[in-house]
């Protein structure tokens, strides 16, 4: 069983606020949390924010809901994941980024069981992306966020595992794919237009019967395909 760790702040610099927007009632983390914990292969779930006062107010809103926070430095992402990991004692984290509101459980519990069995430092399924962004997951070991923290930049400290993969002589990896390659649909959120498209998914899927998958969103966009959100186009 893995810790699953939710990274969240309030300030956002394209979409300020954006964790505690409201979708279909509840705010867009609270909707995220409970489609975490519907993942079999997640033992507990953390939100990490930073002790910087503007994310005070995500704080209380968490603290009302129950969830259990975990609080570090704004910029240092990777410190705030080592200290969390220190203080639990766990082996493994699961990160995850709260501007991920459509995550799919079954998704979760898949690069879980891949990371598992395959006993490496690291694994997710944006290494090769053939996932919709949004459903991104990564599984890493606390031996190597140790070790990275020991020679990754500021940059990568901010990106917390990015000094892992790129450096693949030192830290050994992962990929989990799928056969169908849907990298192309946008199902994070960091624009209007995106919280926008998840508002329009939980309006048309619903939340009263359960939690909806992956699979239901393609096959609402299959049905609705003006609903279809994609990623910009490179320019």
């Amino acid at each position: 069983m893995t810790l699953a760790v939710v990274q969240a702040r309030m300030s956002s610099s394209r979409l300020p606020g954006k964790v505690v927007a409201d979708v279909e009632g509840r705010p867009m983390i609270l909707r995220q949390l409970e489609r975490v914990r519907a993942a079999s292969l997640v033992s507990d779930v953390v939100v990490a924010t930073s002790v910087d006062a503007s994310d005070d107010p995500l704080v209380d809103l968490l603290a009302d809901a129950g969830v259990t926070v975990h609080r570090g430095s704004l910029s240092d992402v990777l410190d705030r994941y080592l200290g969390l990991a220190r203080l639990r004692g766990v082996d493994r984290l699961l990160r995850l980024t709260a501007d991920c509101p459509l995550t799919d459980p079954a998704v979760i519990d898949s690069v879980v069981q891949a990371h598992e069995e395959s006993g490496t430092d690291y694994a997710s399924n944006v290494l090769e992306r053939t996932f919709p962004r949004g459903l991104d997951v990564e599984s890493v070991t606390t031996d190597a966020l140790e070790r990275v923290a020991a020679v990754a930049t500021p940059a990568e400290r901010e990106h917390v595992t990015q000094g892992i993969y790129r450096r693949p002589e030192s830290f050994t990896l992962t990929s989990v794919t799928q056969h169908v390659d849907n990298s192309h649909l946008r199902w994070t959120v960091d624009l209007p237009a995106d919280l926008e498209f998840v508002r329009a998914v939980y309006r048309e899927l619903g939340t009263s019967s359960g939690l909806f998958g992956s699979e239901d969103i393609l096959e609402l966009i299959r049905r609705r395909p003006e609903l279809a959100h994609s990623e910009p186009a490179a320019p």
